[in-house]
C-alpha cells in the first residue's frame, strides 16, 4: 500500500514538474522577441502563409488562451507541427529517437559493466596495486571532456589506420537493430565507448566509496565471521546496499546523457535527437525545439519515478514517508 501511495505522490510530483516546464517553455519561446509565426514559417514565407500559421498557432488570441491551447495539445500528445519538415513534431522526434536510444542504452550498459566491477575490485583491497591502477584510470577518465575523447578516438582508431589502408572499426553511421544486430553494435561501438568512458570513471569512483563504507558495516563483519567466502560477502551482501546510490546517480545522469548524446552525435555524424536539436536551432524550427524539450523532460521524469521505486526495493531501510 505504501508503494502505491508513494508511486501516486511521485507521479503527481512529476506532473507538476512537467507543468512548470511547459509554462517556462511557453514563456521563453512564445514571448521571445520576434514574430513566432515568421520564425516557424521561415523568412521567405508569404503574408498568406504567415496569416495561416498565426491562426493555426492561435497567436491572434489572448495570451492565456494561447497557453491553455498549448497545454491542451500537450495533454493529447500533440507536440505541434514542423512547417520546415512538413510533418508533426512527434513524428520527427520518433524518427530520430531510435538512434539516440541505441546510443544511450549501449553507453549505459557499457559504463555499468566497466565502472561497477572496477570500483568493487578497488574496494576489496584498498591501497593495493589494482586499487592504485584503478584510481589512475579513473582520474584519466574524469579528465577528458566527451568531445575531446570523441575526436581523439576518431583520429587514433579510424583516421590513422585508414591512412594506411586499414579499417579497424567504423567511424559512425547507424544500422537499424532490426536489419542486422551485429552491424548495429559494430557501428555504435566507438560512439558507445566515447559516451561511456567518462561516466564509467564516475561510477567506478562512486562504487569504490560506497563499497568501502558498506564493507565496514556490522552485518558484513557478521557474514565474514560465519566463514562466508570474501567474494560472496562482497558481491552478494555488500553490492546490494552499495547499488542504491548508483541507482539514484543513474536517474540523475539521464538528463546529462542527453547533453553527451548531442556532442557524440555531432562528432560521429549520427542522426539522433542531438543532431535534430542542433539543426532545429540552426534553422530556427521553434516547434521542434519546444517538442524535444517537453519530450525529454517527460522521459527524465518517468525515469526518475522508476529509479525512485527501484531505490526503495533495493534498500529495505528506505521508508516512504
Amino acid at each position: 500500500m505504501k508503494t502505491v501511495r508513494h508511486l501516486l505522490i511521485r507521479t503527481l510530483y512529476g506532473a507538476g514538474v512537467l507543468w512548470v516546464i511547459s509554462l517556462v517553455v511557453f514563456l521563453l519561446f512564445f514571448l521571445a522577441p520576434g514574430d513566432p509565426a515568421r520564425s516557424i514559417a521561415g523568412d521567405q514565407a508569404t503574408p498568406e502563409v504567415l496569416d495561416q500559421v498565426t491562426r493555426n498557432l492561435g497567436l491572434d488570441r489572448p495570451l492565456h488562451e494561447q497557453y491553455f491551447r498549448f497545454l491542451g495539445d500537450l495533454l493529447h500528445g500533440d507536440l505541434g507541427y514542423s512547417y520546415r519538415n512538413q510533418r508533426p513534431v512527434l513524428d520527427v522526434i520518433l524518427q530520430h529517437l531510435p538512434v539516440t536510444l541505441s546510443l544511450m542504452l549501449g553507453a549505459v550498459v557499457l559504463w555499468l559493466l566497466i565502472g561497477i566491477p572496477v570500483g568493487i575490485m578497488s574496494a576489496r583491497r584498498p591501497g593495493s596495486l589494482r586499487d592504485r591502477v584503478g584510481s589512475i584510470v579513473t582520474m584519466v577518465g574524469l579528465s577528458f571532456p566527451t568531445f575531446v575523447l570523441g575526436m581523439l578516438a576518431l583520429y587514433l582508431i579510424f583516421y590513422l589506420p585508414s591512412q594506411a589502408g586499414i579499417t579497424l572499426i567504423p567511424a559512425g553511421g547507424y544500422v537499424p537493430l532490426a536489419d542486422d544486430p551485429l552491424d548495429w553494435a559494430w557501428h555504435l561501438l566507438l560512439p558507445w565507448t566515447t559516451l561511456a568512458f567518462v561516466t564509467a570513471a564516475v561510477y567506478a569512483r562512486l562504487t569504490r566509496g560506497q563499497m568501502l563504507d558498506t564493507l565496514g558495516e556490522d552485518y558484513i563483519r557478521t557474514a565474514r565471521a560465519k566463514g562466508l567466502p570474501e567474494r560472496r560477502v562482497a558481491y552478494v551482501h555488500g553490492l546490494r546496499s552499495s547499488l542504491t546510490p548508483l541507482v539514484s546517480q543513474l536517474g540523475a545522469d539521464v538528463g546529462a546523457m542527453i547533453g553527451g548524446a548531442v556532442v557524440t552525435e555531432q562528432v560521429f555524424g549520427l542522426l539522433g535527437i542531438g543532431k535534430l536539436v542542433v539543426s532545429s536551432v540552426t534553422t530556427q524550427d521553434r516547434p521542434v525545439i519546444i517538442g524535444v524539450v517537453i519530450f525529454v523532460a517527460a522521459c527524465v521524469v518517468v525515469v526518475n519515478i522508476v529509479v525512485d521505486l527501484l531505490y526503495s526495493l533495493l534498500d529495505a531501510r528506505v521508508r516512504v514517508s
